[in-house]
Formats: C-alpha cells, structure tokens, sequence
C-alpha cells in the first residue's frame, strides 16, 4: 500500500469529510482513481484498435517499411 499526498479544493475537502466516514475516504477515493484510469485505458486501446484498422495510415506505413534497409549498417554504431 502507498501513501499518496494530493490537493483538493477546500469545498470538496469539506463536503467528503461531511459525507464520507473517516474509514471509507481511501476506499472510495482508490475506486474513483481506479474507475478513472480504467476508462483511459480503454480510450487508448479504442484509438489503437482504429489505428490498426485504417487501412490508409496502414498502407502508408507499409511504404516507410520499404525505407528499413536504407543501407546503414546497424554494426557501425
């Protein structure tokens, strides 16, 4: 478990500790955190599915493929 210090308005600090008890503020607070980051999570995973999907983009990266052997010799470096 890791403690975590962050800021909040002074209005909403004063509204949770009304209505949540002192027990449950971590609880509720990780579940909102965790909810929030999951819906991200599937934000990025719906833009890469579309990305794999474009057909445009991916032919236009299939002719930056044609650019891999360029002549540079990875040994060199």
């Amino acid at each position: 478990m890791s403690k975590v210090l962050i800021s909040i308005p002074d209005e909403l600090a004063f509204r949770m500790r009304a209505i949540i008890p002192v027990r449950q503020r971590s609880k509720i607070i990780a579940f909102l955190i965790e909810k929030e980051i999951n819906k991200r999570e599937q934000a990025l995973y719906d833009c890469a599915v579309a990305v794999e999907k474009d057909e445009a983009l991916n032919k236009e990266m299939e002719d930056w493929d044609s650019t891999a052997g360029d002549g540079l010799n990875d040994e060199t470096w």
